[in-house]
């Protein structure tokens, strides 16, 4: 006879199956599913290996049922971003919390800000600065709504490299997922959930209001402990003073630097 245990973990109710190869999960909110495939089991392991297959990702776990029904779940959760974004009140400057660090960013950067404009088509224009062995680097870009009939805040971003000779196009997602009422501060996502920024209207932030977008961020499926705060001084440095016109910044930080 087929035996059957529920587990119940973070929302999910599974169904494990003995003597069958496969089982099916599904959360009651939502109508994500994943299927998990149980490999024999070898002399080695006390338990059934599990194969998790959600989306482009293959996760192997060994020993911890309930650990991969957590795994599967934060790698399956739809990720919930803000509605009805007001552009307008969006635009003007925004400085760098804190960000996981990426290749496209010095990564010894201080006063890392974000400037939006907004134009007449709706096109935001993008201005993003940073502070690295004390000069000002930057790059320009534009941004769009990825789809203009949704009311979701979804953008698409497009800077021109390399900064010096700007002549290929590079683009990406910015997903604003969470804002306060006031619009003073952010947490802006991916779909990858491989980059992450935390924004204020200020150069400092709370750190209480710090760590609830941090919680908001591991709720949304984001490995935190990736997170590194952006150093700033006071008052925040101006534009005029001595620039990186060659663009050094951006090869130190193709190389990790």
């Amino acid at each position: 006879m087929t035996s059957m245990n529920y587990i119940h973990c973070t929302g999910v109710r599974s169904q494990f199956i003995h003597g069958h190869n496969s089982i099916t999960l599904a959360r009651s909110k939502s109508n994500v599913e994943a299927k998990l495939t149980l490999k024999p089991c070898t002399p080695k392991l006390k338990q059934p290996s599990l194969v998790v297959f959600c989306s482009d990702s293959v996760v192997l776990v060994k020993r911890n049922p309930i650990a991969s029904l957590t795994l599967l779940w934060m790698t399956t959760k739809v990720m919930e971003v803000v509605k009805g974004l007001d552009l307008k009140r969006y635009m003007g400057r925004w400085y760098e919390i804190a960000c996981f660090p990426s290749r496209f960013q010095p990564s010894d950067g201080v006063n890392t800000r974000a400037t939006y404009t907004l134009g007449d088509d709706g096109t935001v224009r993008v201005l993003n600065e940073t502070w690295s062995g004390g000069k000002r680097s930057f790059i320009e870009g534009t941004a769009h709504k990825a789809d203009p009939d949704s009311d979701e805040a979804k953008l698409k971003v497009r800077f021109w490299v390399p900064p010096f000779l700007p002549v290929i196009p590079v683009t990406g997602d910015y997903w604003v997922l969470f804002i306060d009422p006031d619009y003073q501060y952010a947490l802006i996502g991916q779909p990858s959930r491989n980059y992450l920024w935390i924004l204020s209207r200020k150069n400092e932030m709370d750190e209480e209001i710090y760590k609830e977008l941090v919680k908001r961020a591991k709720d949304e499926g984001y490995d935190v402990s990736k997170l590194h705060k952006t150093p700033h001084t006071n008052p925040p440095p101006e534009r005029e003073g001595p620039e990186d016109t060659k663009g050094v910044w951006w090869f130190k930080s193709l190389l990790g630097k």
